[in-house]
């Protein structure tokens, strides 16, 4: 093991105090920024009224954040790699909230926009070094418990999203759902370069034509798949920027495999755990995003419920992985990984036949409440371990790199679902009457299930025991 010259270890790194530490840190800075995403949507509305903004404009409110997100977070990873995996969490953490600020402090709709890309960007970083700062503090054998609480964190932001939401904008005003984020975030930032132990990746350089090439593509991808429903998705913006996309995707993986020092091994594509947790990860947000996207507007746009409402139903879906997702990830430790994901994934399948097959304009709570308990049974127990598994699969000194790519996949992946099942939504319903939105939305929610049924079935393909190739340690 070498040592790298800048290289700080905070005292008992690696004790059960600094795992703790190492666990409250990266899960707190987690549970911020999927909320966030999550926040925004509940007061839409009211922004719109407030700062006079067209529902296209509106739009942008939540597509700056995913698209600035969603590019750069395989760069995000690349830089911790680079400049030390603690330092770079922190500046993120940092970004996110004084850009936080600057969207409460928006005069407009244009200055929000341009904070919400500050946002995403600052947040690029911390999702994916969040996960590798937590592996780095727990040995092998004892990440699944704490991969797990990780998931289970994540979860709960997924469930508390709208609640926090349309409780902020119910009791003071859409401003507060950003304002929340400003202090945890400026007291986060220093106690994560305190307390975390600093660790970096196995290059010294920056792979500067991999960053250009991946930023640029995967924005082009992500920009296409969100906005193709509503420009139309043969029209020459979508059609230029997706194909454009593809290409500048296509000319990364060729420059990957010659470049000295690639921001993305392309040889970890080989490692059959990487690879089956990566398809997984698609599937599983391919489904999960799409059928929450629409069944949340089923609740509000034909039950009549509210926002805050409409989140509390849904809940016994979305707070699963909190309670679940912790001892899925520490059985996976035990039973390894591939039963825990493919259960999950048919669990969910079965939730999403339930939903697709008995939805009607006037079905009683009592008849959905089974499909979200099996949805959210099943989502909570692949979290985790699909996790474990990743991280597992490969050399210690590749896991930023591995979650910065599992991160990018599972957002291309809820990009992706939510486009689809959009069109297929429109080529089958609408919105103009209650049972016009139910003949959109029980074909769209059972491709999700049948996506969903392939994931399970590719979760079969997974490694019964996970053993990462040989390779060199990460330097502390």
């Amino acid at each position: 093991m070498t040592t790298h010259p800048h290289a700080i270890d905070p005292p008992n790194a690696g004790s059960k105090s600094a795992q703790i530490w190492a666990l409250v840190i990266t899960g707190l800075a987690l549970f911020m920024v999927v909320l966030d995403n999550l926040v925004v949507t509940t007061a839409l509305p009211t922004m719109r009224l407030d700062l006079g903004a067209s529902v296209t404009t509106l739009g942008w409110v939540v597509n700056a954040y995913t698209l600035a997100f969603a590019a750069l977070l395989l760069t995000g990873a690349a830089l911790g790699d680079r400049f030390g995996r603690r330092r770079v969490f922190a500046i993120g953490i940092t970004i996110f909230a004084l850009a936080s600020a600057g969207c409460a402090l928006a005069p407009d709709i244009n200055s929000l926009i341009f904070f919400r890309v500050m946002q995403g960007l600052g947040a690029a970083p911390v999702m994916p070094l969040s996960l590798t700062l937590l592996a780095d503090a727990f040995p092998p054998g004892k990440r699944g418990l704490a991969i797990g609480i990780w998931s289970g964190i994540s979860g709960l932001a997924v469930a508390a999203g709208p609640l926090v939401g349309g409780g902020l904008v119910d009791a003071l005003s859409w401003h507060w759902i950003f304002w929340v984020n400003v202090p945890i975030g400026l007291i986060l930032a220093p106690i994560a370069l305190w307390k975390l132990r600093e660790s970096y990746g196995p290059d010294r350089h920056l792979d500067l034509g991999g960053l250009v090439l991946v930023a640029v593509g995967l924005f082009g991808l992500v920009y296409g798949i969100v906005r193709g429903n509503e420009v139309g998705w043969g029209s020459p913006q979508i059609l230029t920027t997706f194909i454009g996309g593809v290409v500048f995707l296509a000319l990364f993986l060729w420059w990957e495999t010659r470049a000295k020092y690639p921001m993305l091994p392309l040889r970890l594509f080989r490692i059959r755990g990487f690879a089956v947790a990566n398809s997984v990860s698609v599937c599983l947000y391919f489904g999960m995003f799409g059928a929450v996207f629409f069944l949340a507007q089923f609740l509000q746009t034909v039950q009549g419920d509210g926002a805050f409402d409409a989140g509390l139903k849904v809940l016994p879906w979305t707070i699963m992985p909190m309670f679940i997702a912790p001892l899925a990830g520490a059985y996976s430790d035990r039973i390894g990984s591939r039963p825990l994901m493919a259960s999950g994934l048919f669990i969910m399948t079965a939730g999403f036949l339930w939903m697709g097959l008995t939805i009607t304009p006037d079905i009683s709570y009592g008849g959905l409440v089974g499909g979200f308990l099996l949805a959210g049974f099943g989502m909570a127990l692949v979290f985790a371990p699909v996790s474990n598994m990743l991280i597992g699969s490969v050399p210690e000194q590749d896991i930023g790199k591995a979650s910065g790519a599992n991160n990018t996949v599972r957002e291309v992946g809820g990009a992706l679902g939510i486009a689809v099942m959009t069109a297929i939504f429109t080529g089958a319903g609408s919105y103009s009457s209650g049972q016009a939105f139910v003949d959109g939305l029980n074909p769209a929610v059972l491709v999700g299930a049948g996506v969903l049924f392939l994931g399970g079935l590719i979760a079969l393909l997974a490694p019964k025991n996970v053993t990462p190739p040989a390779g060199g340690v990460a330097a502390h």
